[in-house]
């Protein structure tokens, strides 16, 4: 019953109401773990009277980048002569199983040493430059600042929880030392993130979306509310080869300006919610809107939910037809999807136009299932769009999930300290997501990256370190993320 309802409510966590499904999701995931663990229990405990058959176990090889370490068990008797007769003893072979093993996070000190040479000929002192550090007069490597900020931002840990793990293991780092090489780490990945957006920008497509974050209001003790805005390049689901990238940016407001300056250079489409602010984008002919079909169905699916009808239900079903065929063109190269489309959805739209039409004639003006149904037919071009464009998606769920980790980290970290707090964040969500979207481990990626742009690695070399392009170092290989 509860996969049930987790099922049912993960189809439903999208746009303004995931937040609060998302609370009941946890929720929901809690008791299940309960009652699988009380399950595993329960078979522990259970006296095996009856042998049960066994049923054979499945293949599941672990990752191959992680490192072996063998424990080798040989017959007590030992390996020389058989118990049973003294007869000598010859290898036939051996059987491995495989388990996996958990170190915890382990400290260690790095010391740098410059020996120090002197000509006996001039009396001239030779020796190696001191290498970059991170944080001028700072104790944290390159490595601890990735660790720091990934755990921070990536797994929502906060910096005085982290600064008890830390002591909890005999290192004592102030929480604002953490806070300090947070600082510093988003500076140094300064110009990655330039970069991120300098490339966004040149795309023909932009998934657009913004949450709410809590911002600390100076001298007042109180919060206000910010906003944190994600803009995506994601054109995989079409077929296409060119890299997904995602940035950041964070606003105090949620004044239709701010998107607007963002995409002052962008030429090509935006998709995005019926947010009025971004109205003043499409104003020009230089950028098209292409609207969310998951919306409108959320619009219609709400007031189903309220009272059901014939009417909704049928609406439900036709936008399922939808969905269903753009799952099974999910990948396919553009044109492919395009003719697809123009020949099994436009007909389905073309049908669903004239049911919403029929029942505007027949709904009360201000029923809420007439709202629901305006909510589509009065931007039915935007709509219908993706239609004619096999780059488009049918709805926004590729922004959405962009924000996704924003919405569960600011449940942990609650606040941004400052509007310079918020900037930082979304300088560091930027390189972290794009990081993860391109299948890197975002830690192992920020510390090598940190640390050539701290040893000045060369402005004309940037685009070696973006996320799609970086090599890790050869005599580390890094495992990439699932």
């Amino acid at each position: 019953m509860l996969r049930a309802q987790l099922a049912r409510l993960r189809r439903m966590t999208f746009g303004t109401s995931s937040e609060k499904l998302a609370r009941e999701i946890e929720q929901l995931e809690l008791a299940l773990e309960e009652y699988e663990a009380e399950a595993a229990s329960a078979d522990a405990r259970a006296p095996d009277i009856v042998a049960k058959p066994e049923r054979p176990a499945p293949v599941r090889s672990l990752p191959p980048h992680l490192p072996r370490d063998e424990v080798i068990y040989e017959p007590t008797t030992g390996t020389c002569a058989c118990p049973s007769c003294g007869g000598a003893l010859r290898r036939l072979g051996a059987d491995a199983d495989e388990m996996l093993d958990v170190v915890p996070i382990s400290w260690r000190v790095v010391r740098h040493i410059r020996p120090k040479y002197s000509c006996r000929a001039c009396e001239a002192i030779v020796q190696a430059p001191a290498p970059p550090k991170p944080c001028p007069r700072g104790k944290a490597t390159f490595g601890t600042l990735a660790h720091v900020i990934v755990a921070k931002f990536d797994h929502h840990l906060p910096l005085y929880r982290q600064a008890e793990m830390m002591a909890a293991q005999g290192v004592e780092i102030d929480r604002s030392t953490l806070a300090g090489w947070t600082g510093q780490a988003a500076h140094l990945l300064d110009p990655i993130v330039k970069r991120i957006r300098e490339e966004g920008l040149k795309a023909t497509k932009i998934h657009a979306d913004d949450t709410p974050v809590k911002v600390l209001a100076p001298g007042s003790g109180k919060t206000a509310t910010g906003r944190l805005w994600t803009y995506v390049v994601d054109d995989r689901a079409s077929g296409a080869a060119t890299p997904p990238l995602v940035w950041y940016r964070f606003t105090a407001n949620r004044a239709g300006i701010h998107p607007k300056r963002e995409l002052a250079t962008f030429a090509g489409f935006l998709q995005a919610d019926a947010y009025a602010g971004f109205n003043g984008i499409y104003a020009g002919n230089r950028v098209s809107e292409v609207a969310c079909w998951a919306h409108f169905r959320r619009e219609l699916f709400e007031r189903h939910k309220q009272q059901p009808t014939a009417l909704t239900t049928d609406l439900l079903d036709r936008i399922g037809q939808l969905y269903a065929i753009e799952a099974e063109i999910r990948g396919q190269p553009a044109d492919v999807r395009r003719s697809t489309r123009q020949a099994r959805s436009q007909p389905l739209v073309t049908a669903l136009r004239v049911v919403l039409d029929d029942a505007l004639r027949k709904l009360a003006p201000k029923s809420p299932t007439t709202k629901a149904i305006r909510y589509g037919t009065k931007r039915w071009d935007a709509f219908t769009r993706f239609l004619d464009d096999g780059r488009l998606e049918i709805d926004n769920n590729i922004a959405e999930r962009a924000i996704r980790p924003i919405a569960i980290g600011r449940k942990n970290w609650l606040f941004a300290g400052s509007q310079a707090g918020g900037e930082r964040a979304a300088a560091i969500y930027s390189v972290i997501e794009t990081a993860k979207i391109n299948g890197l481990e975002p830690q192992a990626y920020i510390a090598d990256v940190i640390s050539k742009i701290a040893a000045d690695w060369p402005a004309t070399r940037w685009d070696e370190l973006l996320p799609w392009n970086w090599q890790p170092p050869v005599d580390q290989p890094i495992a990439q993320a699932a």
